[in-house]
């Protein structure tokens, strides 16, 4: 992504905790309890492949569920980042920039991000009923077009966390200039 985060939080909102932030942490919980979901329904899958090869009756669908729910993790993981802003970036180079200037490059950053991703939920959206006749290997009765809905899904859910970020970015005012406070030496006494 983009290094938005510490460039946005270094201007002050223009309101304090507004609606657009508590829907923000509300849907990072939720994303929080899906992406928790996958990882324990995926530690339950592995140990039990584990355990069913180590009696010698293996899974026959162990490793390709597997895959399937380390792609989700990876998706859905995705989404939780951009909601929190943990996406690598190098927030250095922004934060050195006037403050117009910061804020500009990071609107349009994000416009580029969210771009991004609403072509790749279309090409996901337009590629699933192409793949509506295939389905899992060892699970005939789970459709491709069911795993590979993840790509959509989770362009949309990157989206809603983007624009919420966007929005804060277009709300922001400059930031006032420090005020002169006391001396040093006032300070220390």
């Amino acid at each position: 992504m983009s290094s938005l985060g510490p460039s946005a939080a270094a201007v002050a909102p223009a309101v304090p905790m507004g609606a657009i932030a508590r829907f923000r942490a509300g849907y990072g919980r939720v994303l929080e309890w899906v992406v928790i979901a996958l990882v324990v329904i995926l530690a339950v899958e592995v140990t039990l492949g584990v355990v069913f090869r180590s009696i010698g009756s293996s899974l026959s669908w162990y490793d390709e569920v597997a895959s399937v729910l380390l792609a989700w993790l990876t998706f859905y993981g995705a989404a939780l980042a951009s909601v929190k802003r943990a996406h690598i970036g190098c927030p250095e180079l922004v934060d050195v920039m006037p403050w117009r200037a910061r804020r500009a490059l990071n609107i349009a950053a994000e416009l580029i991000v969210i771009t991004f991703f609403a072509l790749l939920g279309a090409v996901g959206v337009w590629i699933l009923p192409v793949l509506h006749t295939d389905a899992l290997v060892s699970l005939p009765w789970i459709p491709i077009s069911v795993v590979q809905s993840v790509i959509p899904i989770s362009a949309a859910l990157i989206i809603v966390a983007e624009i919420t970020h966007l929005a804060d970015l277009v709300a922001v005012n400059a930031p006032t200039p420090p005020t002169a406070g006391p001396a040093p030496s006032e300070q220390l006494q």
